[in-house]
């Protein structure tokens, strides 16, 4: 199926490796032209250099957790492809240790997003075909043992602001949704550092899971794609799980 998303313009924040990076790249792949962020400038540089070979890109650091510095980044980015379709929250913080670092999940996980949709909803709403995707995750529709952490208590933020924009964005011609991923390889990533310290809970995961194993990056980039194009044209306020089947629940 060709999605047709060539020509499109993309931003994709929190870029430069894991699953923002396969998003870029799979965007890229697809014909769109990509901004991409991060915090550091050097790995943002060597992001795009290497991601050129696949099409028009343009990046620059970031901090997300900072509202002048992000809308600067979005304007810019704006300025830089044109005009712009699709908008890709996924800057995230690692779980907080302590109460006071619960302020950099909320900064980078939920202020980021709303602040991030409102410098980019002029520009998406412009040709009444915009799209705003938001990177979730399974966790928050389990309970743990520990309890929730900062993490997976602001993706449900984040999750809920989201597809309640739906109605909102909706009406101006802006698409909004949510994809969840569950346990996902990422090369240096939270579940290669399981494997490598817990290899038995590692292997009681992956035997666990019905597909016999977890998912890849491209998993979760194939299905922002899919959203990200018009073949998801009547699909506004959803929560696509990525996880294989891993979740136990009934996902109305």
């Amino acid at each position: 199926m060709d999605l047709g998303l060539r020509g499109k313009r993309a931003i994709v924040t929190g870029s430069t490796k894991g699953i923002g990076r396969a998003i870029a790249e799979t965007l890229l792949d697809e014909g769109a032209s990509v901004a991409i962020c991060a915090r550091d400038a050097d790995g943002v540089q060597a992001a795009v250099d290497e991601l050129r070979g696949r099409g028009t890109v343009w990046g620059r650091a970031v901090n997300a957790g900072d509202e002048a510095s992000l809308r600067s980044y979005v304007a810019d980015a704006i300025t830089e492809l044109g005009g712009l379709d699709i908008y890709v929250h996924n800057t995230s913080g690692k779980p907080a240790k302590t109460l006071e670092a619960w302020q950099n999940n909320f900064d980078i996980d939920l202020r980021a997003l709303v602040v991030g949709a409102d410098a980019a909803g002029e520009a998406l709403a412009a040709n009444h075909d915009g799209v705003l995707i938001s990177i979730g995750t399974s966790a928050v529709g389990e309970h743990f043992a520990s309890g929730a952490n900062s993490y997976s208590a602001f993706k449900a933020a984040v999750t809920n602001w989201t597809l309640g924009q739906a109605q909102v964005l909706g009406a101006k011609g802006i698409r909004c949704n949510v994809v969840s991923p569950g346990p996902i390889w990422v090369e240096g990533g939270d579940w290669n550092r399981v494997r490598d310290a817990k290899p038995e809970f590692f292997a009681a995961t992956e035997q666990a899971h019905p597909m016999g194993h977890i998912g890849t990056v491209s998993d979760v980039a194939n299905a922002v794609a899919f959203l990200a194009s018009r073949a998801a044209r009547h699909i506004n306020g959803a929560n696509l799980t990525v996880d294989g089947g891993f979740m136990k629940r009934v996902n109305y």
